[in-house]
């Protein structure tokens, strides 16, 4: 069992947690002016890389916030986390 860093609950066992996407993923300036095209890949095109990537998480069965975090798809091994509100740290 892997344990996840919550900002703000500490270490907790990774069942507690779930995966919410990528992170920094802005949104549309004028949502009004995409045509179907353009929000069928806002919605469902996002980045598949192997190594470092920073994801969105929720500690589901916690304090129930959101947060980011910097994990390796490779390892799955997370290398950090922060708040919403914090900038993406530099590994």
């Amino acid at each position: 069992m892997q344990l996840i860093e919550c900002p703000w609950c500490g270490p907790r066992e990774e069942t507690e947690f779930h995966y919410g996407g990528q992170a920094h993923v802005a949104y549309p300036e004028d949502p009004q002016a995409l045509t179907d095209e353009e929000w069928g890949h806002y919605v469902f095109f996002r980045n598949n890389p192997k190594g470092l990537f920073a994801e969105r998480w929720t500690h589901s069965a916690g304090c129930r916030r959101w947060f980011n975090a910097l994990r390796d798809t490779a390892t799955y091994r997370f290398h950090r986390v922060y708040r919403l509100d914090e900038q993406r740290p530099t590994i």
